[in-house]
C-alpha cells in the first residue's frame, strides 16, 4: 500500500456519514488539503474501532495541519450510523465515514 503515499488520489464523489447525517463527499471538496484515506474491512467488528477512534483522538491535529481525514469501507452510511450510535468508540469520530457499498471506490484506487 505504500506505492499509494503522496500520489493523487482520483477524482471521486461518495456518499458518507458525518455530523449525525449522511451527505455526499467529492474529493474537489477537498483541494488544497491533504486527505488521510482510512481502509477498513467492515464496521461493527473488533479490531477497527482501536484504530478509528486513534484518528478521532487526534482529528483536531490533523485538522490543524490542513489535512482532512476520511475513513473507508464497503458498508453503507447507514450502518456507519448504526456503528456511531452503538459504539462509545466510533461515536467520538467527527470526520467523514466513506460509504463504498460496491467496492467502486476501492477499485478506482487500485489503478
Amino acid at each position: 500500500m505504500s506505492h499509494f503515499v503522496g500520489k493523487q488520489a482520483p477524482e471521486f464523489t461518495a456518499e458518507v456519514f458525518a455530523n449525525n447525517k449522511t451527505s455526499k463527499l467529492s474529493l474537489k471538496s477537498l483541494r488544497g488539503k491533504w486527505v488521510v484515506l482510512a481502509f477498513y474491512p467492515a464496521d461493527f467488528t473488533f479490531i477497527c474501532p482501536t484504530e478509528l477512534g486513534e484518528l478521532a483522538d487526534f482529528y483536531d491535529e490533523f485538522r490543524k495541519l490542513n489535512t482532512e481525514v476520511l475513513s473507508v469501507s464497503t458498508d453503507t452510511a447507514f450502518v456507519h450510523k448504526a456503528w456511531h450510535d452503538n459504539s462509545q468508540t466510533i461515536k467520538k469520530i467527527k470526520y467523514p465515514m466513506l460509504a463504498d457499498p460496491t467496492r467502486q471506490f476501492a477499485l478506482l484506487m487500485a489503478r
